[in-house]
């Protein structure tokens, strides 16, 4: 099917998932254990059939009357496991785990009678997959993490029990429609944000693709369906744009006598998705739509395709990444350009080898994969047990959950770049790491003594995002310890978990008689004392060792005083329902200071945030990453560390969006709608742009934090009516216009 006939038919299925179930008798025929061994031995003439027959007969036999949501017998279910782990050309072990993966959790089978049976491997196996099971990864932020952390550390053992576990959840994701709601948003929920990123983190860009498509149909389906009808409308536009993109290419090879194989595709729905909330960019440009690759004998082919499509088509400043001369740490390894091809359109371009290829295809699997009876012999392949230590070596020691959590997550989401230290060194780094995160990634000493940065020999503030190929010299001084202000500027999760950790040896005095005394306000307003036994009693709740330790994270703010009351009193803790005072919104003011929000980028609760004193005039709050905090990197003794109250606020702080329209009757009103149907309200509006085909305007809308932001950008984006809409900030806007807050 073509990249129009695949997204047509997802755009009817978006408008309509439910289908009526199929006759019994037009049903397809289920695959067989013989199927199975046909498909592994294609890859693997050497494949020990019998042992695979004996284990879908074990496995059938265990789950025998055990039924799918769906009504389907239960062995549809780990014989699909084994099918999409036999795409991935995977040994006999793993497709046996595949098999027998739920007969330890869910039937009378025992690990003992896995062994008796299959041998220690496969049991081990088995068990490390039924083990993974049983951690149940909730959304609950400290169980999450802890959850994370067990997972990670089972990876060191075998990854192929990962292996195992991302090919279930996507079995389960395919055929989801079967589970009630609230199921199907849960498990969509966990997939969003933990399996389709380790499986890319993994190299697995495929499963990682689908998962999140699938997980994106369940949680936001109307969003889904506006992108495959835009998509398909510009589609129509283009007019088969990919069959004379890779026409084009195959000419251009052929004329430079270069033996290539070339392809092209349509993007995922919401791999468009993200780069459309990411990225101020228009729907049509094909870069964010559309993806070419060049597969070749040698690397030193790649380069002179690159050199070729770069004589033919103009390259696009800035989208140029060279992961062969820099391979990722999981061994994807290809060249990525992006060009103004076929009537000035851009196109993005990948250019691999074919050994390349299998990597970026498999990922960290293609250790496993088998060709011709043997195990691929691919020198890209990067071994298991290595990759697992890198993942995991740097977050071993530290006892904070939470920092391991946002350390694996920004680990797993993060693409890297790659910068230089002064003697030649490479330090790969996420993207958007700073020259604080270079200075932690060389050593934990340099980070902490760290005055300032050189960036190609340009002295530059510490908050600079970091580019590919830079030369990072790192300003130290003796008697420096971390600043506050550094947590938000940081990237990596090593650079903010030893920033935290800095922090809270050098304030701990402190910050334990601030946090007995937030402490005492707070057990008082619910009637209680904060006596030693109850915050004995709270520390040991919340996984700390002492009370000691749980005053030292309340005075840093690191928890809140509403945390820990509604751990041993929660009948008696503020309602989800009550709402934050405004006047107590920000925390970590002192009682006189007063606060407000910096007009030039409008921060909203939910988002990380500093402070600026202002000599007598109260304390202006900034969004992290707002430009105008440029002007006070010379001035560190007026930066605050800030955070949100937690809690619900009230709908009164507003932010400014700017939406291109289409000029057309009823558009405005039912833009309008669209906000207020999110309960947010419209308090100004004005027209910056009219064209006889579109209006460009800036509303202003009352918001309670970011995640009712969110709400309306996505409403908003999904209309079809909508071209374009984008938070609006305004660096010429002065802080010193803003009235603080009593």
């Amino acid at each position: 099917m073509d990249a129009q006939g695949a997204l047509r038919a997802g755009a009817q299925a978006a408008s309509d998932e439910a289908a009526a179930p199929v006759a019994a008798a037009s049903a397809p025929v289920a695959p067989t254990v013989e199927d199975l061994i046909r498909q592994v031995h294609a890859y693997n003439p050497r494949t020990n059939a019998d042992l695979i027959r004996r284990a879908w007969a074990f496995g059938e036999a265990m789950h025998e009357g055990q039924l799918r949501k769906s009504g389907e017998a239960y062995f549809t279910h780990p014989a699909a496991v084994a099918r999409i782990l036999a795409e991935q050309r995977m040994d006999d072990a793993t497709i046996v785990t595949a098999l027998l993966h739920d007969t330890v959790e869910d039937t009378k089978a025992s690990r003992a009678q896995i062994e008796r049976e299959f041998g220690p491997e496969i049991a081990e196996l088995v068990e490390g997959v039924t083990n993974l099971t049983k951690m149940q990864i909730r959304s609950d932020e400290t169980r999450q993490a802890e959850n994370f952390r067990k997972l990670f550390m089972a990876t060191s053992r075998d990854l192929r029990v990962v292996l195992v576990k991302l090919a279930d959840r996507l079995h389960n994701m395919r055929t989801i429609r079967a589970m009630a709601p609230d199921k199907q948003a849960q498990k969509a929920r966990e997939t969003m944000d933990i399996y389709a990123p380790l499986a890319g983190r993994m190299g697995m860009q495929w499963m990682r693709e689908e998962l999140e498509d699938l997980a994106f149909r369940v949680l936001n389906p109307e969003a889904r369906a506006s992108v495959i009808r835009r998509f398909l409308t510009l589609q129509g536009e283009a007019d088969h744009v990919i069959a004379k993109i890779v026409e084009d290419l195959r000419e251009l090879m052929a004329r430079e006598g270069i033996a290539a194989e070339v392809t092209g595709r349509a993007k995922k729905p919401y791999s468009i998705w993200r780069k459309l909330q990411t990225k101020d960019q228009a729907f049509s440009r094909l870069s964010d739509i559309y993806g070419f690759r060049v597969i070749v004998a040698t690397a030193a082919d790649c380069y002179r395709v690159l050199g070729a499509v770069h004589q033919r088509w103009r390259a696009v400043p800035g989208r140029f990444k060279d992961y062969i001369s820099q391979p990722k740490s999981n061994g994807y390894r290809s060249i990525h350009t992006t060009v103004a091809g076929r009537d000035g359109k851009q196109v993005e371009i990948q250019i691999r080898t074919h050994e390349m290829h299998e990597v970026a295809e498999a990922g960290v699997a293609a250790h496993w994969s088998y060709r011709d009876g043997v195990r691929s012999e691919n020198r890209f392949a990067v071994d298991p047990a290595r990759w697992i230590a890198q993942m995991t070596e740097r977050f071993e020691d530290g006892a904070d959950h939470n920092d391991f959590l946002e350390a694996v997550k920004l680990e797993m989401y993060q693409d890297q770049v790659f910068c230089f230290t002064p003697k030649g060194h490479v330090i790969p780094l996420p993207k958007g790491a700073t020259p604080i995160d270079f200075a932690y990634a060389i050593h934990t000493r340099i980070g902490h003594a760290c005055v300032g940065a050189k960036v190609d020999g340009v002295r530059v503030p510490l908050y600079t995002r970091l580019r590919n190929g830079q030369m990072v010299e790192i300003i130290t001084a003796e008697g420096q310890t971390p600043q506050a202000s550094w947590v938000g500027i940081a990237v990596t999760g090593r650079a903010k978990s030893a920033i935290r950790r800095a922090l809270r040896e050098e304030d701990r005095e402190r910050f334990i008689k601030l946090g007995a005394e937030l402490a005492r306000v707070a057990f008082e307003n619910v009637g209680r004392k904060a006596t030693d036994k109850a915050l004995r009693t709270a520390a040991r709740a919340m996984g700390f060792e002492a009370a000691d330790d749980l005053l030292a994270r309340l005075g840093s703010a690191e928890i809140t005083a509403r945390q820990v009351v509604r751990v041993l009193y929660p009948d008696l803790a503020q309602r989800p329902g009550e709402e934050v005072e405004e006047a107590r919104a920000v925390v970590g003011l002192s009682p006189d200071q007063a606060y407000a929000r910096a007009p030039c980028c409008q921060p909203v609760p939910g988002e990380r945030i500093v402070g600026i004193a202002q000599r007598g005039q109260g304390v202006v709050v900034h969004a992290i990453d707002c430009p105008a905090l440029a002007r006070y990197e010379d001035q560190p003794d007026r930066w605050l560390d800030l955070h949100w109250q937690e809690g619900t606020h009230r709908p009164v702080n507003t932010v400014t969006l700017e939406m291109t329209i289409s000029n057309g009757p009823g558009v405005l009103g039912r833009v309008c709608t669209l906000i207020g149907e999110q309960s947010a309200n419209i308090s100004d509006l004005s027209f910056v742009d009219r064209k006889p085909d579109y209006y460009r305007l800036l509303v202003d809308v009352d918001l309670r934090n970011a995640e009712h932001l969110h709400r309306v950008l996505t409403a908003l984006e999904a209309e079809s009516q909508v071209s374009s809409v984008a938070r609006h900030r305004d660096p010429r806007r002065s802080e010193q216009s803003a009235a603080p807050r009593p």
